[in-house]
């Protein structure tokens, strides 16, 4: 499904540690079952020496279809006579080290219908993405509490983890686009401003794109992924479309289980870095791609795989106390919370949202 590509900057690695390499990573996928078509899946390693000499490609056909040879940057700059660099439209707020480590995976309980059906959509989702991605049985956490339990018998590998996390980030920046959408269509037609929630529902989006910007820089999807982005695409933007002009509020709610499943998702991942189960991340002398760096700041010395998650996994802490909060306010009245001044005396009922992850009842917030 996708090709590694090995930077000059993670490591120089010789023939002999490049068979090693694709030897630990080829199980990936072997069993064949993604999304129940039994596609003959195989994984190839770009890994090369000093200035990169690749192997042939396995005859089997792969879930890349770019060859060995021509791997590249996904998403080159354009060079023109005059710009040198595009920033962010929305620069990073940044976090300091202790609001990092401070993110920790919770469930907010359903208490509506409501909630309960948004509760249900997403582990169903979940499941579906265990089955496409490959997750064994033993690689599955403990199911009776699957969004906080983050040990598991066997750990995921690289190439299961950049597959997982690069299909759940091209669908994660729908919602926000699609809510920050219908609020501008609805303030332009009802000629009423909309109170701060269209900014926090594109800058939401935004963020959870550069997050695929950044781990694309890590892997090359090919063409059956980007076949499967597609068709996820397409199906999640209509039926969040429709669902938002229904219910916002289960929208939002809906929004905020994904969001928790983000936050564990994370943190296991963090956890096996920081066992040692993920050799090429764990190791120091890996660094993050440049536009990682660029966006969140980072500051040199603190640029290693474990330092891009605890960043990752905070903007999604963010985005689960942002939207389990919107979904406890009155949709077309409330003002964003998140985004307003408070009056004197005041103060200390503005929201910080990674600090509260089941989100503030409206009237923590609103009175």
């Amino acid at each position: 499904m996708i090709a590694l590509e090995a930077s000059k900057k993670v490591c120089s690695v010789s023939p002999k540690q490049a068979a090693q390499l694709g030897r630990a990573l080829t199980p990936f996928f072997c069993q064949g079952h993604t999304l129940g078509l039994a596609y003959p899946a195989t994984l190839r390693i770009a890994a090369a020496a000093h200035q990169s000499s690749f192997s042939r490609p396995p005859a089997a056909r792969a879930f890349s279809t770019t060859s060995v040879r021509e791997l590249r940057d996904v998403f080159p700059a354009k060079d023109t006579p005059f710009i040198r660099k595009t920033p962010p439209a929305w620069p990073h707020p940044g976090y300091s080290e202790e609001e990092m480590l401070a993110v920790t995976p919770a469930h907010r309980e359903p208490k509506t219908i409501g909630d309960w059906v948004a509760w249900k959509l997403v582990r169903l989702a979940r499941w579906a993405t265990d089955l496409a991605t490959g997750i064994g049985r033993e690689q599955q956490v403990d199911m009776k509490n699957p969004t906080t339990a983050v040990a598991a018998e066997k750990p995921l590998t690289e190439a299961q983890w950049l597959v997982r996390i690069i299909f759940l980030e091209s669908i994660a920046g729908v919602p926000g686009m699609v809510g920050g959408m219908l609020r501008h269509l609805h303030s332009l037609r009802r000629l009423k401003r909309d109170n701060g929630w269209i900014e926090t529902l594109l800058e939401e989006s935004y963020n959870e794109r550069m997050h695929l910007l950044v781990f694309t820089r890590m892997a090359e999807p090919g063409w059956f992924m980007k076949t499967m982005i597609l068709g996820a695409q397409g199906v999640f933007f209509n039926a969040m479309f429709l669902s938002y002009l229904i219910s916002p509020k289960i929208c939002h709610r809906f929004v905020g289980y994904l969001e928790e499943e983000a936050v564990h998702t994370y943190t296991r991942l963090l956890k096996e870095i920081e066992n040692g189960d993920l050799p090429k991340w764990s190791n120091p002398k890996f660094e993050v791609p440049e536009i990682a760096a660029t966006y969140w700041r980072m500051p040199e010395g603190k640029r290693t795989m474990r330092d891009l998650i605890l960043y990752v996994r905070a903007d999604e802490a963010v985005h689960r106390g942002v939207n389990h909060t919107l979904g406890n306010l009155n949709q077309v009245e409330d003002p964003n919370p998140f985004v307003s001044e408070y009056k004197a005396g005041a103060e200390h009922n503005k929201p910080n949202a990674a600090l509260k992850p089941t989100g503030y009842e409206r009237a923590e917030v609103i009175g």
